[in-house]
Formats: structure tokens, C-alpha cells, sequence
């Protein structure tokens, strides 16, 4: 996030993170159920605590909570920097790492910073210049402009570095379980 809009941000995802319910995947008012396994959660919440002892701020959740079930709140780091566990791993769960930038270029320049390159997000009121970002300088495999959408079967979903190579969905992923045969003959 940009300096400019960064204490706002992270305002504003303090107080939506803190609206989210957390509970029985059943119960139609839950938002955030369980993680996949204890080990998964306990992976996420070694990285958050990692990052807070390595000088990231522990803006809401980030506490394992005491209930049954595999649960980890909705949880904002801000301050994130170099060298920190947030800014050099991805975070699989319920937790958003956010990273001051000084301006446009800083924010490109971060993003591709990653060894990973799954999928990224602009969000911008200029969107042709979000585009025109997205385009030339962001080096994921998606990117997605004001939203975040999931895996739809007409778009090719995959990712760029350690995220992978290759694609699922779309004409790009049918080709992926196409084995083409090339025959060659002499010139006559």
C-alpha cells in the first residue's frame, strides 16, 4: 500500500477483520470456519509470531483461540518489511501481511520482490492505469483489478517462480492434457 493511503488501509482492514464471525462452517452467519488441519494452523500462527518478534505490528487477531477445532482469527499485520517472515513467505490463512510503498513503482517493486508469483491485486481508481501496471510490471500468473476473483473454468489459473508453470482452466489448461505428436518428414 502506498504511503499515502497506508494508516487508512490498515484502519480500515482492522475494523473489517474484527467484523468477521468466526464459527461453525454450518451456521450460515459464520464467515471463518476451521483450518484444514492443527498443523496448518499452527504453521500460520509460528509465521505471525515470527513477524511480530522480527518487527511487524500485530494490528487485530494473531491469538490462537480457545475452542475446539483447528480455529485461527482473522489476523492484520502492518509494518511488514524485509526480512520478516510475512514479507518473504505466503501466509495460508486467515491473515493479511501489509507493506508500506513509497509510491506506484515501490508498490511494483515489492510485489515482485516474492519468490512466489501465484496471483496478485491493484486496486486503483485510475483503472486503465492499474491495467497498464498489472500488464508491464507485475510478474504473477494472474492479477486481478479492484476485487479478487476465484478460479473461474474460463480463465487459466496458475502461477510464475516457486507458484508453478503451466495453467488450469481455460483453453490454456485444456492444452496442459493434450499430448501433441509432431511428425517430420524429409524434405522432397
Amino acid at each position: 500500500m502506498t504511503e499515502k493511503n497506508y494508516d487508512a488501509l490498515v484502519e480500515a482492514y482492522a475494523r473489517q477483520f474484527t467484523q468477521i464471525r468466526m464459527g461453525d462452517p454450518n451456521d450460515g452467519q459464520t464467515r471463518l470456519g476451521p483450518m484444514v488441519s492443527k498443523a496448518q494452523r499452527d504453521t500460520l500462527h509460528e509465521q505471525v509470531s515470527k513477524s511480530v518478534a522480527q518487527g511487524a505490528r500485530l494490528v487485530v487477531g494473531g491469538e490462537v483461540p480457545a475452542k475446539t477445532g483447528w480455529f485461527y482469527p482473522a489476523t492484520v499485520l502492518a509494518d511488514v518489511a524485509p526480512g520478516q517472515v510475512a514479507y518473504k513467505d505466503e501466509l495460508f490463512g486467515p491473515a493479511a501481511a501489509i507493506i508500506k510503498a513509497k509510491d506506484d513503482d515501490d508498490a511494483m517493486r515489492i510485489a515482485n520482490d516474492s519468490r512466489f508469483g501465484l496471483g496478485g491485486g491493484i486496486f486503483s481508481r485510475d483503472v486503465n492505469r492499474a491495467r497498464a501496471l498489472a500488464t508491464t510490471f507485475f510478474d504473477t500468473g494472474m492479477v486481478c483489478i479492484n476485487g479478487f476473483n476465484v478460479a473461474g473454468p474460463t480463465l487459466p489459473f496458475g502461477g510464475v517462480k516457486a507458484s508453478g508453470y503451466g495453467r488450469e482452466h481455460g483453453p490454456e489448461g485444456l492444452k496442459e492434457f493434450v499430448n501433441i505428436k509432431s511428425i517430420t518428414l524429409p524434405a522432397a
